[in-house]
């Protein structure tokens, strides 16, 4: 049946937002135990069955671009650079017409490898995770000795050309809220673009605190010990990050603040899962369900219904300061970034 109330042709919920941004999980697995996302002995991956094959990403993404108005699509996890298929996807995705934009959302590890070969299928740009500049720290965050991997992947990219080349960064109280402007130095140092990110209720084992996240404001207030910020001029639409030029620009370092200054009436976004959900938020605690339909023979037209129904249901904010407020039952790695 057709959505009574949806416009035809694009992803719009009641709130008169519509998602041009589509945030694609490859993979739920990773390589990194961070402590803020899952235990050190990691979780229940995905049986191999469940998970979308690279024909039915592709497909799914090509729906989500020429018929539902998509013009920016980001690969996630999990860690999308384990994904076997992954340079034949970004291929494939950068043959769509129209074309989309590319991105990648990695922890790093295997990226100075992989990048020459993501930049010739047409990947545009990467995001690397990097929390501290110190390795027994790094160790200690990940419970992996793989700085330098990481730090190899981003100097990798940048080569390639998979530029500009971010940092996602979280901060956590006791353990690197120290490392702001040191983080920063080095960005600035190797033209790299900064972003902090409040740390968010989406770890794996439900301990998130909030009296424990640094906050946006203690971040900008650690930064400007060192720096001038000042507001940046341009256009911020619906980017998730505010930004600041660094002692009168070029350079800018931005902050995501999801939990203190939530940018929810201007989000953009819808999120496929690895194995074929749509989340409408990230905070979402329902899901829609794609790959059933898909490989029950369902059409792209009645696919891209689907997705339009999902995403008109979408809530008017995540609620975190809620009281009822509910973390979501799957962790980042399972929804992706």
């Amino acid at each position: 049946m057709k959505a009574a109330h949806p416009r035809d042709g694009v992803l719009v919920d009641r709130y008169d937002r519509v998602a041009r941004d589509l945030r694609v999980s490859l993979t739920d697995k990773c390589n990194l135990r961070c402590t803020y996302c899952m235990p050190a002995e990691g979780l229940p991956w995905l049986a191999g069955p469940e998970l979308l094959t690279d024909d039915e990403i592709v497909r799914l993404v090509g729906v989500a671009v020429r018929r539902l108005g998509v013009t920016e699509v980001r690969f996630t996890g999990g860690e999308p650079l384990i994904r076997p298929g992954l340079v034949g996807i970004v291929a494939a995705v950068a043959a769509l017409d129209p074309r989309p934009r590319i991105s990648l959302t990695t922890n790093g590890i295997g990226l100075d490898r992989l990048a020459p070969a993501l930049r010739a299928a047409g990947l545009d740009r990467v995001n690397v995770s990097l929390d501290t500049l110190d390795p027994d720290r790094f160790t200690e965050l990940t419970r992996r000795p793989r700085l330098d991997a990481v730090l190899a992947g981003m100097a990798g990219a940048a080569a390639a050309g998979l530029t500009p080349v971010k940092i996602n960064s979280v901060l956590m109280r006791g353990v690197n809220d120290d490392e702001a402007p040191a983080l920063l130095r080095f960005a600035l140092a190797h033209g790299y673009e900064l972003r902090f990110i409040e740390q968010m209720p989406l770890d794996a084992q439900h301990g998130w605190d909030r009296a424990a996240m640094v906050t946006a404001d203690e971040i900008l207030a650690s930064l400007r010990r060192e720096f001038d910020l000042r507001t940046d001029p341009a256009e911020r639409g619906s980017a998730p990050a505010e930004t600041w030029l660094v002692d009168g620009g070029p350079a800018r370092v931005g902050v995501i603040a999801s939990v203190t200054r939530p940018f929810c009436g201007d989000c953009d976004r819808t999120r496929l899962t690895a194995d074929g959900q749509v989340r409408a938020c990230l905070f979402a605690t329902e899901e829609s369900d794609l790959r059933g339909a898909l490989r029950a023979g369902a059409d792209d037209e009645d696919l891209a219904d689907r997705w339009r129904r999902a995403m008109w249901g979408k809530r008017a904010g995540h609620g975190i300061d809620d009281p009822t407020f509910l973390q979501p039952a799957r962790p980042m790695s399972a929804i992706g970034g």
